[in-house]
């Protein structure tokens, strides 16, 4: 029989409701009885045994808050008696042993890829066409109208609109019934049946904000990031817009593209507008030579790769009060299979990392790593409550309406997408990952802002876990999404690719829903499954400035 109930670790003095409970129930834990004092709403927590004000409230297996005053045993933990609260933490013996989870069954596994150059792996074939500044948004868009239907890439639509055959019945001499009459609408798989580059996924077209203005260590981020994503295994090559004067110059990019990877062989042609002889002839250059980089990514074709290609982005956002007991944990151990197979997993969202510090430290494989997560850690929250916005303002009112009230709290839970292998590397904003197994990476809780960060570093997919709901994705990456609820994944199913809350009601385990997610990714990798963000066409793409952002 389901458990109405849940301690996640034998540690907590606080207890999950798995369902509404109401005030006067009888809950029975590790042996003993708890009278409800109050109405417990799902994924809310209530108190074990009474507390006094400044008692440390544990979740998880560590401390997440302490009480503000007197909370009676059965009685819920809400931000009216609860503040944010975590432990210190420190660099000292670290403890990399783990256990590793059985791969016999995925050992000779593959994926098919996109195998590039320089030994990457992409799990989708695309263009890019970016701008260097925010002035050059419109002629990205220009070049975007221009290209992508007549090459038969349609974005988030499942068909298309003819209004020229409107305008060719009205200078025909029709009348106004047979133009309301007209079947104008043609389906996604009749425009996608007139590609001439099969073997290309699409075109991305990425605009953004900066460039100039700003700081110039904003427009430096920027270029690293946007080298990132050339260099991303999902890209082929791409076209780069620039206006000329601004602060993020083409050679800013060119040195990161030098930095990051001289010998990457890729296609990059750049465009200068203010070296143009028009408006008309820089946009019509731009066309012409992106065309010529399709015709040339359009030769690659998917082989089989090995599972440690992979390069997995670990992402939540839209968090409740079961994504560290449902999803986060399934993925997680999602990632430690992926680790013993000798894939790669990018851990982000610093805020989140809030109140685990000590246990990834400790998990690091050397002291050097160890420091870098330590002082990256120490600097963001420093830069954080210099503005007045401390780490423990980062529950978001979703978050807190479904029962995350402190970011420990929140932090502790989403942590566990990264499993419990060992930490191989630690990089800051925009720096590559280079090493398997798991990684930390510098960004804020923003899922956006975090995402992105991700796949410009190097992520071929990413593995996004919602209580909530949220319809995010990236241009360059697929982004599975998987709910923490069944209730999430039937009233939202066009965003949803999987679902987590069969381990709520007791059909999965962790493990269980660990090792489908994992068919799940190797399908998507493969190009045999498309996830719904990419139907959606949802390209969200936002550079971090390094400003404070939770």
């Amino acid at each position: 029989m389901k458990s109405n109930i849940l301690k996640v670790h034998p540690n907590d003095n606080i207890i999950a409701a798995l369902q509404d409970l109401r005030a006067g129930e009888q809950v029975a834990s590790n042996g003993y009885s708890i009278e409800l004092l109050e109405d417990i709403p799902t994924k809310h927590k209530f108190a074990e045994h009474d507390f006094v004000e400044g008692d440390e409230i544990i979740m998880y297996g560590v401390r997440i808050g302490r009480a503000m005053r007197l909370i009676l045993k059965g009685t819920r933990i809400s931000r009216e008696n609860v503040v944010h609260d975590s432990e210190n933490y420190s660099v000292g013996k670290r403890l990399t042993d783990w256990h590793q989870p059985n791969i016999s069954k995925l050992k000779n596994r593959t994926f098919k890829g996109f195998q590039r150059p320089d030994g990457k792996v992409g799990t989708r074939n695309y263009w890019l066409v970016i701008p260097l500044v925010f002035c050059e948004n419109r002629n990205i868009e220009v070049v975007r109208d221009a290209m992508l239907e007549p090459l038969g890439y349609l974005t988030g639509r499942h068909f298309s609109v003819n209004v020229a055959k409107l305008v060719q019945l009205h200078s025909s001499g029709v009348g106004e019934d047979e133009l309301l009459s007209a079947d104008i609408i043609r389906d996604a798989s009749e425009v996608q049946r007139r590609r001439p580059f099969p073997n290309v996924d699409g075109i991305k077209f990425l605009t953004h904000d900066g460039g100039c203005g700003g700081t110039r260590q904003d427009s430096e981020a920027l270029c690293r990031l946007l080298a990132g994503y050339i260099l991303n295994s999902n890209v082929a090559g791409a076209t780069v817009l620039s206006l000329g004067c601004q602060h993020a110059q083409i050679e800013l990019l060119r040195s990161a593209l030098d930095a990051f990877d001289p010998q990457h062989g890729k296609p990059v042609f750049f465009l200068e507008q203010q070296k143009s002889k028009s408006e008309r002839d820089f946009i019509a250059d731009a066309v012409k030579q992106t065309f010529v980089g399709l015709a040339q990514a359009n030769r690659m074709e998917r082989r089989p790769a090995p599972l440690s290609k992979l390069v997995v982005g670990l992402e939540c956002g839209g968090s409740d009060g079961f994504s560290g007991i449902s999803a986060n944990p399934a993925l997680g151990y999602a990632s430690d299979l992926l680790a013993t197979l000798g894939g790669t997993m990018i851990l982000s969202e610093f805020p989140e990392l809030n109140a685990v510090e000590q246990n990834l430290i400790d998990r690091c494989t050397t002291d050097e790593i160890a420091e870098k997560f330590a002082q990256l850690m120490r600097s963001y929250s420093q830069r954080a409550k210099e503005v007045g916005s401390g780490f423990e303002m980062n529950p978001s009112p979703g978050n807190i309406r479904d029962g995350l009230i402190t970011d420990a709290m929140k932090s502790a839970g989403a942590a566990k997408k990264g499993g419990t292998s060992p930490v191989t590397d630690v990089l800051d904003y925009t720096e590559q990952v280079t090493r398997p197994g798991l990684t930390l990476l510098c960004t804020p809780g923003n899922d956006v802002e975090s995402t992105t960060a991700e796949v410009g570093s190097g992520a071929n997919i990413v593995v996004f876990t919602t209580g909530l709901g949220t319809p995010t994705g990236n241009p360059i990456a697929p982004v599975i999404k998987m709910a923490t609820n069944t209730a999430l994944a039937r009233r939202m199913p066009d965003i949803i690719d999987i679902d987590a809350g069969t381990i709520i009601s007791g059909e999965d385990s962790i493990e269980t829903k660990g090792e489908e997610l994992l068919e799940l990714m190797i399908k998507v990798a493969s190009g045999e499954a498309q996830t719904h963000a990419e139907r959606l066409g949802q390209d969200d793409f936002i550079p971090w400035k390094r400003g404070v952002s939770l």
